[in-house]
């Protein structure tokens, strides 16, 4: 059993290297920052949907607008 936790992939928005994440699925749309394993910048991480579950990445600009 997963528990809604499920492994999503992108790409950094500074250092544009492949990063994996894993998300809770099962707690609907959400917004937060993560440090990029790579480069360590923080990312603010989008996750929405359930099935497949997607993530879009933001540097710290974009995330404001």
């Amino acid at each position: 059993m997963n528990w809604g936790v499920e492994l999503a992939s992108g790409r950094c928005p500074y250092c544009g290297e492949p990063v994996q994440l894993v998300v809770d699925a099962s707690a609907g749309e959400q917004r937060y920052v993560e440090d990029c394993q790579v480069c360590c910048r923080p990312m603010t991480v989008r996750v929405t949907g359930t099935d497949p579950v997607t993530i879009q990445l933001f540097h710290e600009d974009e995330a404001r607008r």
